[in-house]
């Protein structure tokens, strides 16, 4: 579908955005149908040298107690949330280069041995890098550029530019990946013209993947005091991508069941076809903080039944 600027800017500005919802929830159900794929996310180290103005695990946060799991540790939490049920892991770290092409590239070929698929999330590397990840066996990488607008870009990730960021994106589509990216509600400036121009980059991108949540400020970073983004907002905008690009993969992102469960909910029903939950072992889990949220820890296959009861609740199939 042509994706037209005008139209998704006077889509979300809309006094009654009613039909817009029903709309991305009948073409979800057309495209991709009933099942929520339930993802397993496993954040193996919260190291990272970027100073993000946004993120709590930026290199400036002294506060912040640091990890790394050891590759064992990975395989071993990654094989048990397999066992658990679990079809996809999703390995997420800060941008920390201690973990090599080689170490990666082992940590993949463990993991796909078992014949769950890999998803990567960890950050910027080389073209060598991501080809040999493709080759160790991993099929997903997930990189979110968070804004389209070049400026703030730059703003927000001191150091570095938009245009590094979308050659990563594009040479990860290029090498055959399913590639993820996505943006953030509540950014400084943030209007309806730059909610649609996120919206077209990913279009442009040809993403397979995409997670739209609202910002949440961390005490530790410098948008500390910035106002946490819209619930609605987001809803408005995951419908959008779902209607513009209907077989897209959209999760209900974390990040807005902490802003608000029951907007959480509904995206189930507004375009939303995946649930990420995080399985990082306990130890670990309340240090992987880019922002502020409740840590809840059980057993990953009672966490995971509850997951399945809770999409069944809702009328869809979890897988």
């Amino acid at each position: 579908m042509r994706v037209c600027r005008e139209e998704i800017i006077s889509a979300l500005n809309a006094p009654d955005f009613t039909e817009y919802f029903k709309k991305a929830d009948a073409m979800r159900r057309e495209a991709v149908g009933d099942i929520v794929h339930l993802r397993a996310i496993i954040e193996f180290s919260n190291h990272c040298f970027r100073n993000c103005a946004y993120c709590g695990l930026n290199c400036k946060n002294k506060s912040l107690k640091r990890y790394r799991m050891e590759p064992e540790e990975i395989i071993s939490c990654g094989k048990e949330a397999c066992s658990a049920g679990y079809k996809t892991l999703v390995l997420q770290s800060g941008e920390d280069k201690f973990y090599t092409k080689e170490i990666i590239g082992q940590i993949v070929q463990e993991l796909t041995s078992c014949g769950v698929t890999v998803t990567l999330s960890c950050g910027e590397r080389t073209d060598d890098e991501y080809a040999y990840w493709r080759d160790c066996g991993a099929k997903r990488y997930l990189l979110k550029h968070e804004t389209a607008d070049s400026n703030l870009y730059a703003d927000l990730h001191p150091g570095y530019t938009l245009s590094e960021r979308l050659s990563c994106l594009e040479a990860i589509k290029k090498l055959g990946y399913e590639t993820g990216s996505g943006f953030m509600i509540g950014l400084p400036g943030e209007c309806a013209e730059s909610i649609a121009d996120n919206i077209i980059l990913l279009d442009k991108l040809d993403c397979d993947m995409a997670g739209i949540g609202p910002f949440i400020p961390h005490p530790e970073t410098e948008m500390r005091n910035h106002k946490a983004g819209s619930v609605t907002i987001t809803q408005k905008a995951v419908s959008l991508i779902r209607i513009l690009r209907p077989h897209m993969n959209l999760p209900a992102t974390t990040a807005l069941g902490v802003r608000n469960k029951e907007a959480y909910t509904e995206a189930f029903s507004r375009g939303a076809n995946v649930l990420m939950k995080k399985v990082t072992p306990a130890k670990y889990r309340s240090l992987y903080e880019i922002y502020p949220t409740e840590i809840k820890i059980a057993d990953i296959r009672d966490e995971r039944a509850s997951l399945c009861e809770f999409i069944k609740s809702l009328g869809r199939i979890p897988e």
